[in-house]
C-alpha cells in the first residue's frame, strides 16, 4: 500500500497537483536533533533545474507538524508535509479518453473507476518521491556514522558526463526522453543485518528501490555479470577483516557482511515525451496521436540519486 517498513515506517501522502504531498514517519527515536535546514542538501539534490528536468519550480519547503518539540524528535509519529504551488492541472485533461503510454493512466482509471485523481500523474507522480527524500533524511540521521553515495553514471547509454547535457538536449530537440544507471553505495554496514529469504538485504532494497516511479532493474555487486562468471571469479574469499573483495555487493545469505553495500539501478526513459506516440482514444473508440504536453524531464534520471540513497537509508534504519 502506502506504507513501507515495522520499525521505522514510513508513509506517503497526497497527489501531484493536490494541495500538499507528504509523509508520516514512525519509529523515529526521541532525542535527534532536527530541523527544517536539515533537509535542504538532500532536497537540492532531487530539485529540478539542471538540462533535462522539469520546468516545474516548487520551493519544496517543509513544514514539521509533529514529532519534534524546540530542535528534538519526541519518539512520536513524525509528520511532514510540502506545499504543491506551481501546478497546471488543465494539462492533463485529455489522458483519460487517451491515456499516456508507459504511464499509469489507464490503468489507474480501471483499477479506482475513474475516481483517481489523473493530474500529473496523481498519487503515482515523482512528486510522491520529495517526502520520500525527506523520510531519508531522517533516516540518515538515526543512522549516524553509515555513509550513503548516490550517482549518475551513465545517460542514454554513455559513461561520459561531459556528454550527457548535449545528449539530452538533442534528445528534448525531438521531442523524446533518455534513461539511466545509478551507482549507489552504504558504507559502514554493520555485519548481520537482514533476515534469510523474505526480508533479506536484497530483497528489501529491491522492494524500496523499486517504488520509486520509473525504475525498470537493479543489480547487486558483480550482477548481472555473475551469470556468466566461475564460481572461482565471482566469489568473495574472507581475510582477517571480511572480503577481500565484493562481488557479492556487501551480503551473503541475505545479511549484511560488513562490506561496502553496493547496488545499481537502472531508470528508463521518461515516458511523457512530445514525439507524438500511438495510444487509444476511448471517447472515439478508436487509435489516436498523442503528443503529450505540459512540464517534464527529458531525464529524470538526474534527479534520482539522492531517492535511492533515501529508499536504500530508509530500509537500512528499520533493519536497524
Amino acid at each position: 500500500m502506502n506504507s513501507f517498513g515495522r520499525i521505522f515506517r514510513v508513509s506517503i501522502f497526497g497527489e501531484s497537483h493536490g494541495p500538499v504531498v507528504g509523509a508520516v514517519i514512525d519509529g523515529v527515536p526521541e532525542n535527534i536533533e532536527l530541523c527544517e535546514a536539515d533537509f535542504s542538501a538532500d532536497l537540492a539534490r532531487r530539485a529540478s533545474g539542471p538540462i533535462g528536468t522539469t520546468s516545474r519550480r516548487e520551493d519544496d519547503v517543509p513544514r514539521i507538524l509533529s514529532g519534534v518539540y524546540e530542535g528534538h524528535t519526541t519518539g512520536a509519529p513524525l509528520c511532514i508535509v510540502f506545499d504543491n504551488s506551481d501546478t497546471r492541472p488543465g494539462d492533463y485533461d485529455s489522458f483519460d479518453a487517451m491515456p499516456r503510454p508507459g504511464h499509469a493512466d489507464y490503468v489507474a482509471a480501471v483499477k479506482w473507476d475513474w475516481a483517481n485523481d489523473p493530474r500529473g500523474g496523481g498519487h503515482f507522480s515523482g512528486r510522491l518521491t520529495l517526502p520520500v527524500v525527506a523520510a531519508g533524511v531522517i533516516a540518515k540521521k538515526v543512522l549516524g556514522d553509515i555513509g550513503f553515495n548516490a550517482r549518475l553514471t551513465e545517460v542514454g547509454g554513455c559513461t561520459d558526463p561531459g556528454r550527457w547535457d548535449s545528449l539530452i538536449s538533442a534528445a528534448a530537440q525531438e521531442g523524446d526522453s533518455l534513461g539511466g544507471i545509478v551507482d549507489c553505495t552504504v558504507d559502514g554496514m554493520p555485519i548481520g543485518l537482514g533476515e534469510p529469504f523474505w526480508d533479506s538485504v536484497e530483497s528489501l532494497i529491491s522492494h524500496a528501490v523499486f517504488s520509486i516511479p520509473g525504475i525498470r532493474g537493479i543489480e547487486f555487486g558483480d550482477g548481472f555479470r555473475a551469470a556468466a562468471m566461475k564460481g572461482s571469479e565471482h566469489n568473495d574469499p574472507f581475510g582477517p577483516d571480511g572480503p577481500l573483495k565484493n562481488g557479492c555487493g556487501g551480503v551473503n545469505g541475505g545479511i549484511s557482511n560488513g562490506a561496502p553495500l553496493h547496488f545499481r539501478v537502472a531508470v528508463k526513459p521518461t515516458s511523457s515525451i512530445a514525439k507524438p506516440q500511438q495510444t487509444w482514444d476511448y471517447s472515439k473508440n478508436q487509435p489516436g496521436a498523442l503528443s503529450v504536453k505540459g512540464r517534464h524531464d527529458v531525464c529524470f534520471a538526474r534527479r534520482v540519486p539522492v531517492i535511492v540513497e533515501a529508499m536504500a537509508a530508509i530500509v537500512i534504519a528499520d533493519l536497524v
